[in-house]
């Protein structure tokens, strides 16, 4: 592996509420690729345009980031549907984002289920199943960014469409090598997340909580900018990864 793709959450607020835009600004920066809120767990209208044009600005591929219809609970609260209300869901949020996008003239480059969602299309394999289904109807050349070996993965593969692994820079594992799904952390130290981002490249493990060394896969690394400490976990990653000779480019 000698190039790396960073991606993080972005435009994450909703009407008068927002998370500070100088920490999306920034993070753009350090980025290729910015997964935008698409307004059930967070964003709007307006967000979401916005937060388009400044990621293109700045050179940062752009992809839809669909969640659970969970305002109140930012899309981490486990929300017990049918598989196909959420495959409705997550097409109306993903539509949502294409035609603001369009109407700039900006393609979209991937699309990231969020939070408790992304969890639940990891395991749930009806789900994993008829999202892939729609998705190659409606957008079959769009990558999936997922887990490695999970069941969205597995039904990403079966339908043809390209997937993107993730590994998580500022979030834990357990011991079968997935992430542990928190709804608030405390502040994280820039330099263990950088040495935890460049040991997982160079050698493909990740230390569980437990203190196993698990085995990763993946070719993109994801932050999330309403971590404590955001900014400087991505600029410590980033300069770690770029002194040792990887090149941060978008898949």
């Amino acid at each position: 592996m000698t190039t790396i793709d960073l991606n993080a959450d972005m435009g994450e607020g909703f009407g008068a509420w927002r998370i500070d835009n100088d920490i999306d600004r920034h993070l753009l920066a350090l980025i290729s690729s910015a997964n935008i809120a698409t307004g059930f767990h967070a964003g709007d209208p307006s967000t979401m345009a916005r937060t388009l044009r400044e990621a293109t600005r700045q050179g940062v591929a752009v992809g839809a980031h669909p969640g659970f219809r969970d305002l109140v609970g930012f899309g981490r609260r486990h929300i017990d549907a049918s598989a196909e209300e959420l495959v409705n869901d997550v097409l109306y949020q993903l539509g949502a984002l294409r035609e603001l996008a369009s109407r700039d003239g900006i393609g979209l480059h991937h699309l990231k289920l969020h939070g408790a969602l992304y969890m639940h299309a990891a395991r749930d394999e009806p789900f994993a199943a008829a999202l892939t289904r729609a998705l190659a109807a409606s957008a079959p050349g769009l990558p999936i960014y997922c887990l490695a070996g999970s069941a969205l993965d597995r039904a990403a593969a079966d339908a043809a469409l390209p997937r993107v692994h993730e590994f998580y820079a500022d979030r834990d594992y357990d011991d079968q090598g997935s992430i542990i799904l928190v709804r608030g952390s405390d502040a994280l130290d820039p330099e263990r997340v950088a040495h935890k981002v460049l040991t997982a490249c160079r050698d493909g493990v990740v230390e569980s909580v437990t203190g196993r060394r698990v085995a990763v896969s993946f070719q993109s690394i994801c932050f999330h900018s309403d971590t404590p400490g955001a900014l400087d976990l991505a600029t410590a990653a980033r300069e770690a990864l770029t002194q040792a000779g990887f090149t941060i480019r978008t898949t």
